[in-house]
């Protein structure tokens, strides 16, 4: 049986690093955000009706989607930013149950769906675990401002567009702490793996 972990967490918890010590362990991760992306390539449906409902402002000059406008837009925008994601999600939740199920088929004992929104869209029922990376509010703000150069209203604007984490940890199945070292979270991913590789799904 393979068991379907939904792996979720906050802007800058630090979701996509415990993404890649599954990778390391050779499960499968179906990435939201990498779905999302092609999603919006050129010639791909969500391109055209993003480019239909935000017009042309926010191409580049290549025709390609500027997501450094696109994301200012939407993030200061609750109306626009509903607007986008009811245009990109069900694409992109095809593409996730499609990869979800071929590994099912080969019948791995892991598959792990990494999405951001997991809890905001309402797609725990995609997965039989909800597994959420955590970091204490402060920690999150820090390293957002810290990686991505923006000042501390811009960060707040972000972590408010989504649940916050104390919210999704109460949710979860299961929680890492990811505000210690790295050597630490993975030995928190490892022990839980190892707890549900003995247990039925």
């Amino acid at each position: 049986m393979t068991l379907v972990i939904g792996l979720t967490g906050g802007i800058a918890s630090g979701k996509s690093t415990v993404a890649h010590m599954f990778q390391k362990r050779g499960i499968t991760v179906v990435d939201a955000d990498v779905i999302a992306k092609e999603a919006v390539e050129k010639g791909m449906p969500a391109y055209r009706k993003i480019a239909e409902t935000f017009g042309v402002g926010v191409l580049l000059d290549n025709g390609g989607i500027d997501r450094k406008k696109l994301g200012e837009l939407v993030f200061q925008n609750e109306d626009k930013r509903m607007q986008l994601n009811a245009i990109v999600h069900p694409e992109v939740r095809k593409t996730m149950i499609k990869e979800r199920d071929k590994a099912i088929q080969a019948r791995e004992r892991f598959v792990v769906l990494d999405i951001p929104l997991l809890y905001e869209s309402g797609l725990e029922h995609l997965t039989d675990k909800v597994l959420v990376v955590w970091v204490p509010k402060e920690l999150q703000l820090e390293r957002l401002m810290e990686r991505n150069s923006l000042s501390e209203k811009e960060a707040l604007n972000r972590i408010h567009a989504q649940l916050s984490l104390d919210e999704k940890k109460k949710k979860a199945d299961a929680v890492i702490d990811n505000s210690g070292s790295l050597k630490d979270t993975e030995t928190q991913l490892h022990q839980l793996l190892d707890t549900w590789s003995n247990t039925e799904k």
